[in-house]
């Protein structure tokens, strides 16, 4: 793969009309299919964030769990995955967030993070944000600091990680996909 990341987006696949007509879905599976460059990913990830002081990789149900796992592992930190209501067997909060058709919930174990720890959050993709910005307060309600909301693609026309930023939160991507 070249240096710029703007290669990353031929390892793409765009599915437009999925899950529903007007959409174009961006799939990151046939970028992990590709050894080579599913390891660049990682690395990209790793080397970027190396020299922070991180406490807490926390990662959102279920494509940011592929990114979050083994960033957690290489930076020698803890993986928190935060699911969709329901999953998680323990004591649990929740977060509500909008869907174009309705609302859904994510939720953390009330345990998984204390007090100032220092919290890297993941994803695999900005869209709207909704879903980054339920994480985000959940992770602040248990008193941790968002070091930074990071994905592999961000949609800008659609406004997540500007709605991020405005509620403080610094963002990062590699790649973008104007238009949707």
């Amino acid at each position: 793969m070249e240096t710029s990341f703007d290669e990353l987006k031929k390892h793409i696949r765009s599915i437009p009309d999925w899950p529903k007509k007007g959409v174009v879905f961006r799939d990151i599976t046939t970028m992990m299919e590709d050894r080579l460059v599913f390891r660049r990913v990682i690395d990209a990830f790793v080397y970027r964030y190396l020299k922070e002081e991180v406490d807490s990789v926390v990662a959102i149900d279920a494509r940011g769990f592929i990114m979050g796992a083994p960033l957690a592992y290489l930076l020698n930190t803890s993986f928190v995955p935060v699911r969709k209501k329901g999953k998680l067997p323990y004591d649990t909060i929740a977060e509500s967030y909008a869907l174009e058709y309705g609302e859904a919930e994510v939720e953390i174990h009330t345990d998984a993070l204390q007090t100032g720890d220092r919290v890297l959050l993941i994803d695999d993709l900005i869209a709207t944000g909704g879903t980054m910005l339920a994480a985000a307060q959940l992770i602040k309600r248990l008193g941790g600091e968002i070091i930074e909301a990071a994905a592999i693609i961000d949609l800008p026309d659609l406004g997540g990680s500007d709605r991020l930023r405005q509620e403080g939160v610094k963002v990062h991507s590699f790649c973008t996909f104007e238009g949707d």
